[in-house]
């Protein structure tokens, strides 16, 4: 049985507005793959249900396979894959190392705080992972969400043994303020001069999810030789234009943040909040859900292809070449694979 309901309307959507759009092959670099029978870990917040815990209980590499095939029927997608924020490391871990190796996918390696650097290194070089993917709800279960600080989570530790091996960090970056907040800033360029020879991702542009959340932050960060961003679910056209026109095309990368892609939605923003659109019932109650709401709307397609058409409402607006899309799409992650690889 098929994980993914395409719908005629998703097809028109990729026949009409993406299929010539994209490149014939391209890298999805920001896949989470997990079964859902794996044990629930990390600091995970009991008041408030978020949108993307209503999507998708898990990804197994069988089901996504088969996404990737029907969403992008003429095109050929590799994902770099890692395991589920609040699931099980230690599984997740084994999981991605089994189907990496199995599918050739490369992988990235999850971590917490109390992730040794040595047991760091050891399990990447062991398991041929490309760097790490930690994330915020792997801190000090003292430490409240909206405090949480980068090095809560990545350790100097970790980030010498990084830096040494000149492996990839894909960051989520943390607290409200997002891309803008100014502790985030100060430990982003601390990471960056103190660590040049780390491939540093900030992912989802620095959560930059509305024009207002960007505020200063090229004007700060996004200087080193290896730092780069990737818009993974991401459909802000205000923050794509932005992070191209101060890091250029050459240092963005397409990330999708499947299994949560899966979305069948549109984004709007209002008073500097992202908001979801989705169909009237499709993810049940969602009276008390932040950044959703409904609409008796029928054509409503998929998150994935929303961000590809935000992609290209930008190239078309910065007038884009298609050597600048495939950069973007493919080329600066095959670029960085084969950097870490060697």
């Amino acid at each position: 049985m098929s994980y993914l309901n395409v719908e005629a309307y998703d097809r028109y959507v990729y026949e009409n507005e993406l299929k010539n759009f994209l490149p014939t092959n391209f890298i999805d670099f920001h896949v989470h793959a997990f079964r859902s029978d794996y044990e629930r870990y990390g600091v995970v917040s009991k008041n408030k249900v978020s949108w993307v815990s209503m999507i998708a209980s898990e990804m197994t590499v069988e089901q996504l396979n088969d996404t990737l095939a029907q969403l992008f029927p003429e095109n050929h997608v590799t994902p770099l894959i890692f395991g589920c924020t609040g699931r099980n490391l230690q599984q997740t871990n084994d999981y991605i190392y089994k189907v990496g190796k199995e599918f050739n996918y490369p992988t990235l390696y999850r971590t917490d705080y109390l992730t040794s650097g040595e047991e760091m290194e050891a399990e990447i070089l062991k398991g041929g992972y490309l760097g790490i993917k930690p994330y915020l709800t792997n801190r000090p279960a003292y430490i409240p969400a909206a405090e949480t600080r980068i090095f809560d989570f990545v350790t100097h530790e970790q980030l010498r043994v990084l830096d040494k091996h000149g492996w990839i960090l894909m960051l989520h970056i943390p607290r409200n303020g997002r891309l803008k907040d100014p502790v985030n800033l100060v430990q982003l360029m601390e990471i960056e001069q103190k660590y040049p020879n780390i491939k540093l991702i900030i992912a989802h542009i620095g959560r930059a999810y509305a024009k207002e959340d960007i505020g200063n932050a090229f004007d700060l960060i996004g200087k080193g030789e290896n730092t780069y961003f990737d818009f993974t679910a991401n459909l802000c056209d205000d923050a794509i234009k932005a992070c191209i026109e101060a890091v250029g095309t050459k240092k963005l990368i397409y990330g999708t943040d499947l299994p949560y892609a899966l979305m069948r939605m549109y984004r709007i923003v209002e008073n500097g909040e992202y908001i979801n659109i989705v169909r009237r019932g499709e993810y049940g109650d969602i009276t008390n859900v932040p950044h959703m709401r409904e609409t008796d709307e029928k054509d409503v397609t998929l998150m994935i292809y929303e961000q590809i058409k935000a992609l290209k409402r930008c190239a078309i607006d910065m007038k884009l070449t298609d050597t600048q899309i495939e950069d973007i799409m493919n080329n600066n992650a095959q670029r960085l694979i084969d950097a870490v690889r060697g």
